[in-house]
């Protein structure tokens, strides 16, 4: 058992001469500032003092003021962070322990390491308090205590507030970036250049809601994206279908790919042709790192739990809304499958914040279409509506002329309506639909083929 005299004295896990040594660094070298920015946030240091010093020249170093003692105490006045007893007769302490900047990564990654032990001491604190209260299911425990070690593992303590002035420095640098390189998209493409123009692609921590009526093409559209994104961005694409199976998936996909119609590849009926190109496309597919899963029973927490576990999360596909189950997996009495659905929605639009990469959700459209002259979708048409379009930060349908209208002049051409965007207007953009091989394209290659 520890001693009295020892459980006063514990303190959390720190170390003052590294982070004396950090500090000292950056004022007598200003080459090292934009080094140590990469690694650190004025959250990795335990004494106040030191963090208050950091994050005045953090706050410098993001606005390009010129860094050295004298602007940093002139800083440290306006904010308010300045004694005059302590805080100059520190600063030249710290430079004066300081001899040279030469090893301050080393001193970076030993601050880091001391920080990331305090954040998992807490993490482990508020766990085992959670247990002991006795409060909620057992697997909402465990789901609380996952995302707890997740914000750890991905740098971000839970608790966190920021000021302003720090995510608008983040802000400003990731404009910044995207100037220089020509005004690339802010997000990841889809591979369909009219979609990534009227949405800025697939932005991070987007719920990204895709519904149409059944036979309309949402699972080839969102199988399209899965695998333009897969084969484009070098990012993981967690596919999550509780409809299809993992073959029947990786039939469209292959179908989609090669350009071989589906049912010659489900009768294997294939051309000496034909096999070249399921040969080439199978090898595609296989560089692309797409994972399935087919499990019809899943709820959002366990998808959650299984994308916390990929380390180069690009995008989640999931096949759809409506099959999904409630949190607790079973309907409880009472509750109506409207508030489930809202429930799912949101807890939706919570995962794609905490895994910061778009959700790409497929859901289904009530038959309000059906009765109007005019059958484009709109709104109010999604099934169980309530909290969904409210959630999503893009709501898509899909519309096909044809489909109501054999002999329209628009065959095999389908309308994306984009309902509802929080990055910018709406509006619609046509695509070329292409039934045998179950797939999508642009409308431009129309006029390219040979």
């Amino acid at each position: 058992m520890p001693g009295e005299e020892d459980l006063l004295y514990r303190q959390m896990p720190h170390n003052l001469e590294a982070e004396q040594a950090v500090l000292g660094s950056m004022l007598i070298d200003q080459n090292c500032i934009k080094d140590v920015m990469e690694k650190l946030q004025p959250g990795d240091f335990y004494l106040q003092q030191n963090r208050d010093i950091f994050e005045t020249i953090y706050m410098m170093f993001c606005y390009s003021r010129p860094i050295d003692p004298v602007t940093v105490i002139g800083e440290m006045e306006k904010n308010g962070t300045f004694d005059e007893n302590t805080t100059k007769n520190y600063m030249i302490q710290l430079m004066d322990i300081t001899p040279t900047s030469a090893n301050v990564m080393e001193y970076v990654e030993l601050v880091r390491g001391k920080s990331l032990l305090r954040k998992v001491a807490t993490a482990a604190g508020e766990i085992t308090a959670m247990v002991h209260e006795g409060g909620g299911e057992p697997e909402s425990v465990l789901e609380a205590a996952e995302q707890k070690i997740y914000a750890v593992r991905q740098g971000r303590a839970s608790q966190d507030m920021l000021p302003v002035g720090t995510v608008l420095a983040d802000v400003l640098d990731n404009i910044e970036t995207m100037a220089a390189e020509g005004g690339r998209l802010p997000g990841i493409s889809s591979g369909f250049s009219a979609i990534d123009a009227k949405i800025s692609g697939l932005n991070k921590s987007d719920l990204i809601l895709l519904a149409a009526r059944p036979g309309m093409g949402k699972t080839s559209l969102a199988l399209n994206i899965a695998l333009n994104v897969g084969k484009s961005s070098g990012k993981t694409v967690a596919m999550f279908s509780l409809e299809m199976s993992k073959e029947q998936l990786a039939l469209r996909l292959l179908s989609s790919e090669a350009l071989v119609e589906s049912n010659r590849l489900i009768t294997g009926n294939l051309r000496e042709t034909d096999w070249m190109k399921v040969a080439d496309a199978a090898g595609t597919l296989s560089r692309a790192d797409i994972r399935l899963d087919d499990n019809p029973l899943l709820t959002v927490s366990d998808m959650n739990a299984k994308c916390r576990r990929i380390d180069n999360l690009g995008l989640v596909v999931i096949d759809y809304l409506q099959l999904m189950s409630s949190a607790g997996g079973t309907k409880t009495a009472g509750e109506s499958r409207q508030q489930a659905v809202s429930d799912i929605s949101r807890m939706l639009k919570i995962m794609a914040k905490e895994l910061q990469v778009p959700v790409l959700c497929l859901s289904q459209l009530s038959r309000a279409n059906e009765k109007r002259d005019d059958k484009r979708p709109m709104l109010s048409d999604l099934r169980e509506s309530g909290a969904i379009e409210q959630d999503a930060d893009i709501v898509l349908f899909i519309f096909r002329e044809d489909y109501y209208s054999p002999d329209s002049d628009k065959r095999n051409i389908a309308e994306l309506i984009v309902a509802k965007n929080r990055h910018g207007e709406t509006g619609k953009v046509e695509l070329k639909w292409m039934p045998e091989f179950t797939t999508f394209d642009t409308l431009e290659k129309r006029f390219d083929e040979g």
